[in-house]
């Protein structure tokens, strides 16, 4: 049985958030949240807490061992992108884009 869990409109581009979800993909729970509690990388935080929600969802069905649980799937996929005007010399602007992503987990019972 499968639970999942999605935090949405997280402020970080999808690029640097699919390296933290490879890093736990494949994994025991207990293991991806040593692994995300020590990486020094702010996407590794809201991977986190994604994933604690996951677990708490698992509580909550009370039909899946939490023990036996791992990541089946963990995506961050693109959302919006907030483009701003940064002024710059002789007149002259540049836009840059922050952008933003949707993170996924996905856990199941082994």
């Amino acid at each position: 049985m499968e639970v999942r869990a999605k935090g949405k409109y997280l402020k970080i581009s999808p690029k640097k958030a699919k390296l933290i979800a490879d890093l736990i993909r494949g994994k025991k729970v207990n293991d991806a949240i040593e692994i995300l509690r020590y990486t020094p990388k702010n996407g590794a935080r809201l991977f986190l807490k994604v994933l604690k929600s996951a677990v708490a969802n698992a509580e909550q069905k009370k039909v899946i061992d939490i023990d036996n649980l791992f990541v089946k799937q963990a995506t961050a996929e693109k959302s919006f992108m907030l483009k701003r005007v940064m002024p710059k010399a002789m007149g002259r602007a540049d836009i840059f884009k922050r952008k933003y992503s949707h993170l996924t987990v996905v856990l199941e019972e082994r």
